[in-house]
């Protein structure tokens, strides 16, 4: 059986898809609808330059649709269930555990979307500059990435198996 890997899908739970599916609901239905009323009010207040209450209604309609168009990128591109996942492989929705080069600490993390986040590990993504190197990387193998300030980070991958199995 061949594996595809698109980067443009987000793997979700279930729950994480529910939980954002009920986000969006509420923020593009009774959540435009409270910050509407709050303009509204604001604007009877009078001048609206020196209107602080105005601004900051106005703001916060602004975060709630840049929300709205953010989960509803998120949804359209998601795939409810599991990755497909081969225990050795590193992808989304596995345990992976590395060692960086130098140290001997080992890390472990989940690599999946941000909006895993309830996990009870830490979660890292696949599009960050770590979880980009390591995807699809075997157990066994190191890499090396460039880090934010320019330097470069090695790991090598200890471990990796489906979340929930390790």
């Amino acid at each position: 059986m061949t594996e595809t890997r698109d980067d443009n899908v987000t793997w979700l739970t279930q729950e994480a898809y529910d939980r954002l599916t009920a986000e969006l609901e509420h923020l593009s239905g009774p959540g435009r609808i409270e910050i509407a009323d709050r303009i509204e009010a604001a604007r009877e207040e009078g001048d609206l330059r020196e209107n602080g209450g105005y601004h900051a209604a106005k703001e916060e309609q602004g975060k709630i649709e840049a929300r709205i168009i953010q989960l509803q990128q998120i949804l359209n591109n998601a795939r409810v269930g599991e990755a497909p996942r081969s225990a050795g492989v590193v992808g989304p929705g596995m345990t992976v555990t590395i060692k960086f080069e130098g140290d001997d600490d080992e890390v472990t993390f989940l690599l999946a979307s941000r909006e895993e986040s309830g996990a009870p590990i830490d979660v890292y993504s696949p599009k960050s500059p770590l979880g980009g190197a390591i995807n699809g990387k075997k157990i066994g193998e190191k890499v090396t990435y460039p880090l934010p300030n320019g330097r470069n980070a090695t790991v090598e991958i200890i471990d990796a198996v489906p979340y929930g199995e390790a």
